[in-house]
């Protein structure tokens, strides 16, 4: 064979060869030519770090993306409970449920940790009472860190106590809360609490949006909430969420959850 068509054949190669390296990063583009980002294990544009999952967000602000945990849709409370009762007492309305006052608080049947929750409640029209009695309820983020919830639109009560606070700890950045009869959103992402048996590793996290305004932005917690003492960090695995029963008939619809992966 002579050496002309050996060079045609080396060029060919060559060319198919090029031609495999353009197809494949058409087809998952990036470069391994870059540094390694800090602390990871990836190239700057690194064509092998996974892509995130796709979800189909909801189809008007506030509904529930496509992974969500729905836990109510404004139909049933098939998803709660509550201690000691058989069933629910808290009453369903047109679309939304009301606190059964004086029944216990309700509490999710699926237990979270690391999560985004979606909330919304509102305090009923003609509501009386003055700070702590006004319209007083709370979500508590696996069952034992309380954002309060109480009508804060027209009365006045301890800072750390009212609508959006990190009850006994923080108050919220801003005061966004709607008027008695009018719905409140919470938007809140858990950054959850690490322990090694019986040992803190990691503290909890709170980040809220109170009405689309940013109440608190990766709040670090103390502890557990407490009324009137600084609450302290006990062992624990994830927990529910729960509404309170603190004797007012406040409203709530339209919950639901994302579970979060660790990064």
């Amino acid at each position: 064979m002579s050496l002309v068509p050996l060079r045609k054949l080396a060029y060919i190669a060559a060319v198919a060869a090029f031609c495999a390296a353009i197809l494949a990063q058409q087809k998952n583009p990036g470069y391994t030519d870059t540094p390694i980002l800090p602390g990871q294990r990836w190239h700057v544009h690194d064509p092998a770090r996974p892509h995130p999952p796709v979800v189909t967000p909801g189809a008007t602000p506030g509904a529930p993306p496509s992974d969500a945990i729905v836990l109510f849709d404004g139909k049933d409370l098939s998803h709660w409970t509550q201690q000691g009762r058989p069933d629910v007492k808290w009453p369903l309305r047109d679309g939304y449920f009301e606190v059964g006052s004086g029944t216990g608080d309700l509490v999710s049947r699926e237990q979270f940790g690391d999560a985004q929750i979606h909330v919304e409640w509102s305090e009923p029209p003609g509501i009386g009472g003055e700070s702590q009695d006004r319209g007083n309820s709370g979500v508590y983020l696996m069952g034992r860190y309380e954002i309060q919830v109480l009508d804060s639109s027209g009365t006045v009560t301890y800072a750390d106590g009212q609508a959006g606070a990190l009850y006994g700890e923080f108050p919220p950045l801003a005061n966004p809360t709607r008027h008695p009869g009018e719905w409140n959103v919470y938007d809140i992402v858990v950054d959850a609490p690490r322990f090694d048996g019986g040992k803190l590793l990691k503290p909890m996290f709170v980040t809220l949006l109170f009405n689309g305004v940013l109440a608190h932005d990766h709040r670090e917690l103390t502890g557990t909430t407490e009324h009137r003492v600084v609450g302290t960090y006990k062992p624990h695995a994830d927990g529910p969420l729960l509404l309170q029963d603190h004797g007012a008939r406040v409203r709530y619809r339209n919950i639901w959850v994302r579970r979060l992966a660790a990064e």
